[in-house]
């Protein structure tokens, strides 16, 4: 007989799921690297925790996005390096621009709109789930409202 509750998993199937998922980010970036810009009408939204370690933004940008923000990568960027564990690049903020290292661990949010692709990720943080920001750079922004392929990952514990 069982009591309906799931065991705790020896192996830590979330984390490896995850770490999956961001390496795709990695790659697509890394592929933008390489081609020397965007192909088509490709462009990203990118999203991730202001305060994780290893991120090196500006300290403006910190004050401004204490937690979180959405950064855009599609016409006005520069410098794009891909790492293994983490992407430079270099935006404007308000026609300041900003040289911006992120760890592949701190992004929670990846989305090419011109393909209605997105992948979202649980923040690697204590303070539980974190809401998305609006993309904060000097980019026009552009939506897709439906028909979306997302590839959401919420794990949770089950007691």
């Amino acid at each position: 007989m069982t009591d309906g509750t799931v065991p705790d998993s020896l192996i830590p199937y979330d984390e490896i799921v995850q770490e999956a998922l961001r390496a795709v980010v990695g790659r697509v970036l890394g592929e933008v690297e390489r081609g020397g810009g965007l192909p088509g009408e490709h462009h990203f939204y990118i999203t991730f925790k202001t305060q994780a370690p290893g991120v090196d933004i500006p300290q403006h940008l910190i004050q401004r996005f204490p937690d979180e923000m959405t950064i855009v990568i599609q016409n006005r960027f520069w410098d794009l390096k891909v790492e293994p564990d983490a992407f430079e690049v270099g935006l404007s903020f308000n026609q300041v621009p900003a040289k911006l290292h992120v760890p592949f661990a701190a992004v929670t949010g990846f989305v090419d709109p011109a393909v209605n692709f997105a992948l979202q990720f649980q923040a690697q943080s204590e303070d539980g789930e974190a809401e998305p920001g609006e993309p904060e750079n000097d980019t026009p922004i552009a939506t897709s409202e439906d028909g979306s392929n997302v590839v959401s990952v919420d794990f949770t514990r089950k007691k």
